[in-house]
């Protein structure tokens, strides 16, 4: 099989979708696929650009550049995604007939790009591996408004876009039923809900004992440590947390590893010691991960009720693989919520509910068969479900077994 995979970032970036296009190219070359990627060069956090991996013949990857401004404004995103999207257009156009690309949702609505190869080749199969929905996404995130032109357009857009659309990946089922409800037309697309993963070899059984050292350097030894990983969007929604620090400040810190547009306020909030015990620190790289969830007594998600069904939060996967209890401050339902559900490593509680996070937390600490427990459902349900092997297998049987 001739397979692409088009998405603005590839390994080593440290953003999750660079590690799963990764994950899957290489996975379906081992199996015999002819696996080509078209990414940019450009660095998720912005700065400088990605040294590209050592040159295989398979997975091939076509690095088209990209000016790296990063994503601290819309403008620098915009650049970015311009720049990409124009050479991935064009790439696309050169490549041979493809049995199969899957386009990703980086930058938005670069999945348009698969239909110039289509048009010349009537017979590729194209699948969007949704991980945001747009407009959604834009409309949730209030930069659009949801009866506005331009929302309008875009909503036009992807319509046209889902009526080319062989299959939808989405990461959950409240994902599914959104893009269903709106876009899907006389049973099409075909959609299949397969959440993300991560890879076991980088958590291996054990693992917890490898700590990050900016613990130590922040001086954390003796507190309940809870560990927000990752990017801190307009996806998220943290005055609860933010309640719960000045609650808990003497024997608890919230560490926030990552960054993203929610940043700033968080920052302002630190500085200004109205929260003593929330701290600080950049992205690390994805090999860092294992050590700073390591150090952990719970890890902290959070999504705002608007973003149901429009994005699924990756920090779970590491967690889980960790070992690390979840807790989850967002809308019932979606990926984070049926994991907890489903195999009861954590708590899902509603925004608003500081009472109930705080009681949980203090639990945590209070009572180490709880969390021993929690920590083993955790990595159960890793295993389970949200490991490289089972992601992998699921998008094999997708496309039509390992070797087809």
């Amino acid at each position: 099989m001739r397979l692409t995979i088009v998405n603005q970032f590839y390994a080593p970036d440290l953003s999750p979708t660079a590690q799963l296009a990764a994950s899957l190219a290489e996975h379906r070359a081992l199996h015999g696929d002819d696996v080509t990627v078209v990414a940019g060069t450009g660095a998720y956090a912005g700065g400088q650009p990605v040294a590209p991996p050592a040159t295989s013949s398979n997975p091939r990857v076509r690095r088209a550049w990209t000016p790296s401004f990063g994503r601290a404004t819309v403008l620098r995103r915009l650049a970015d995604y311009l720049v990409f999207f124009a050479q991935a257009k064009w790439t696309l156009l050169t490549l041979p007939a493809q049995d199969v690309i899957v386009l990703m949702t980086t930058p938005p609505y670069v999945a348009l790009t698969g239909l110039a190869h289509k048009l010349l080749h009537p017979r590729t199969r194209l699948i969007l591996w949704s991980m945001d929905c747009y407009p959604e996404t834009l409309v949730a995130a209030g930069a659009l408004r949801e009866r506005g032109l331009p929302a309008r357009l875009l909503r036009a857009l992807t319509a046209v876009l889902f009526r080319w659309l062989d299959d939808v990946v989405t990461l959950d089922a409240a994902m599914e039923a959104r893009l269903s409800r709106s876009y899907a037309r006389d049973g099409a697309p075909r959609f299949a809900v397969l959440p993300n993963w991560e890879p076991a070899a980088r958590f291996p059984p054990g693992s917890r004992s490898l700590v990050w050292g900016g613990f130590e350097r922040l001086g954390l030894r003796g507190k309940s440590v809870i560990v927000y990983q990752g990017n801190a969007g307009a996806g998220h929604r943290f005055d609860t947390v933010m309640e719960a620090c000045r609650r808990l400040a003497d024997d608890y810190a919230f560490v926030f590893v990552g960054g993203g547009s929610a940043w700033e306020a968080l920052h302002a909030a630190r500085l200004s010691g109205e929260i003593a015990n929330l701290h600080l620190e950049p992205y690390v790289p994805a090999e860092s991960v294992a050590g700073v969830l390591a150090g952990a007594q719970a890890a902290l998600i959070t999504l705002r009720d608007e973003m149901l069904g429009v994005m699924s939060p990756s920090k779970l996967h590491a967690a889980l693989a960790m070992g690390v209890p979840i807790v989850y401050v967002g809308p019932a339902g979606g990926n984070v919520h049926e994991a907890i559900e489903r195999f009861g490593c954590g708590v899902s509680l509603r925004h608003g509910d500081v009472d109930g996070l705080v009681a949980f937390l203090e639990r945590l600490r209070a009572q180490p068969a709880l969390r021993a427990e929690l920590s083993a459902r955790a990595r159960a349900a890793f295993e389970a479900a949200y490991s490289d092997s089972a992601g992998l297998a699921r998008f094999d049987a997708l496309l039509g077994g390992p070797t087809a």
